[in-house]
């Protein structure tokens, strides 16, 4: 149900409340349906419905911007600097004064639809507009504000799942996102525990997430979303209910959050549960699956608006191997030699040829295109050079159609540069050969080969992971 009169119908005849005697709390819980059910929370409660767990006015201060603004001060935790605006002029005021570049977003359309990252300030107003007709709007005043955040650029994105009873805080999982941030959370892959964060940064972000959890009163389950950026932390996001993580995190470290906040929520503790924090010694990696095969003409690129339709895990006692795991799960046959194609934009640049340097280790032959190529020539690499789409045949598409290669690592810069590169992706996909379109997806697929290659897979069943089998 999306609307209070849908669910006002049901509860008419579910009739929840107090039975008398018998000491159970009964009432609507609404932490376990996204982001839907927390925006009917206030008008339910205003209905005169009781919410088990988190309040309403909790909800709110989470889900409003200027109200989260408070719990942040009060936290002493920083987002990255925003606005709201009702109206074209607002948005380019709100950007002026922020800077490029920045995120924009719809404020109630959900899954990151019509969500953007604007660099050039001459793609503003198209994409305030597209935000606007997303929710409604059209851009010449409306209700509903379109949101604008300062985007971090290269930065980690941390996602924390935690339990609190309104007065003490059990952390389920700190996991680490392997796509930089901006990539929307469900489309990236991420690994519990994190596999470059130092401990430090791990335990600022854990005492961060407890402050919000307790500043803001939840009862039950809470996700938060930061971001670091060199020696800084941002919160992105936090939101006061279960997220898409809790089953991997429950399967990882064999801890059923779910279960655990719905106690809580009726009123038990986390001493009272004997709840203790689980880190495991091996290594979960979540990857997500994409239908973009199914869709002629669709970009395989990763962005702000989640695409993608399915999960699967890979699990070891490694990270390497683990994500090689997740690979496979997800339908990703990982070369053992061949051609690997590399084609990067600029920023790029100095991160791939570590990079190509260990495809080379496990007996890639390398081919990249004209500035890729010099460089990696220039570190010292064999490798050929290929011309792009638009500089004639013989070309890269061309090499992908023939099925000679492997692996392509293709990472694309700005409009222009997305369009120019788009058939090399879309041929790869086609022709089911592995793609990676991010810096750090490609670092993990180059372990993951190299580990491939080192050793066999082997199977462990993912009771004796829980159990503490020797590692």
């Amino acid at each position: 149900s999306h609307t209070v009169e849908d669910v006002l119908n049901i509860l008419d005849v579910e009739v929840p409340g107090w039975v008398a005697g018998e000491g159970t709390q009964y009432g609507v819980i609404v932490q376990f349906g996204g982001q839907t059910p927390l925006r009917l929370a206030v008008p339910l409660r205003d209905a005169g419905v009781k919410l088990l767990g988190t309040s309403a006015d909790a909800i709110d201060r989470a889900e409003d911007r200027q109200r989260f603004g408070e719990v942040l001060a009060r936290s002493g935790a920083e987002a990255p600097t925003f606005g709201t605006a009702l109206d074209l002029a607002e948005a380019r005021a709100v950007v002026g004064r922020i800077g490029l570049p920045v995120m924009v977003r719809p404020s109630y359309v959900l899954g990151g639809r019509a969500m953007e990252i604007v660099d050039d300030l001459a793609q503003l107003d198209g994409v305030v507009t597209a935000a606007f007709a997303a929710q409604g709007g059209d851009g010449r005043g409306h209700a509903q504000p379109v949101l604008i955040d300062r985007f971090l650029a290269d930065a980690t994105e941390v996602d924390v799942d935690l339990l609190c009873d309104g007065a003490n805080v059990l952390v389920g999982a700190v996991m680490e996102h392997i796509e930089e941030a901006g990539i929307h959370s469900g489309d990236s892959a991420c690994a519990l525990p994190p596999f470059s964060l130092t401990p430090k940064v791990i335990a600022v972000v854990e005492t961060l997430v407890g402050k919000m959890a307790l500043e803001l009163g939840v009862v039950g389950l809470m996700n938060a979303q930061l971001a670091v950026q060199g020696d800084s932390i941002y919160v992105l996001e936090v939101n006061p209910r279960a997220s898409r993580t809790v089953p991997f995190v429950s399967k990882v470290t064999g801890q059923p959050l779910a279960r655990h906040a719905a106690k809580i929520m009726v009123g038990r503790t986390i001493e009272s549960l004997g709840l203790q924090r689980i880190v495991p010694r091996y290594v979960g990696v979540k990857e997500s699956v994409f239908p973009f095969v199914k869709f002629p003409g669709a970009d395989v690129l990763l962005g702000p608006e989640m695409r993608s339709t399915g999960e699967v895990m890979g699990i070891d006692r490694h990270f390497p191997l683990a994500f090689a795991k997740s690979q496979l799960g997800a339908g990703t046959r990982m070369p053992s030699d061949g051609v690997a194609l590399l084609s990067v934009r600029d920023p790029d640049k100095p991160g791939i040829v570590e990079v190509a340097r260990q495809l080379h280790a496990v007996g890639l032959t390398l081919v990249a295109t004209g500035g890729t190529a010099r460089l990696l020539r220039d570190a010292g690499l064999p490798c050929a050079s290929i011309n792009k789409v638009r500089e004639g045949s013989p070309h890269c598409v061309e090499a992908i159609d023939s099925g000679s290669i492997a692996l392509v690592i293709n990472t694309a810069g700005d409009r222009a540069d997305r369009i120019d590169s788009f058939a090399l992706r879309r041929t790869a996909l086609q022709r089911g050969v592995p793609y990676f379109t991010t810096l750090r997806a490609a670092r993990a697929a180059a372990l993951g080969l190299a580990a491939l290659k080192s050793g066999a897979l082997d199977v462990t069943p993912l009771q004796d992971y829980h159990q503490g089998f020797e590692v």
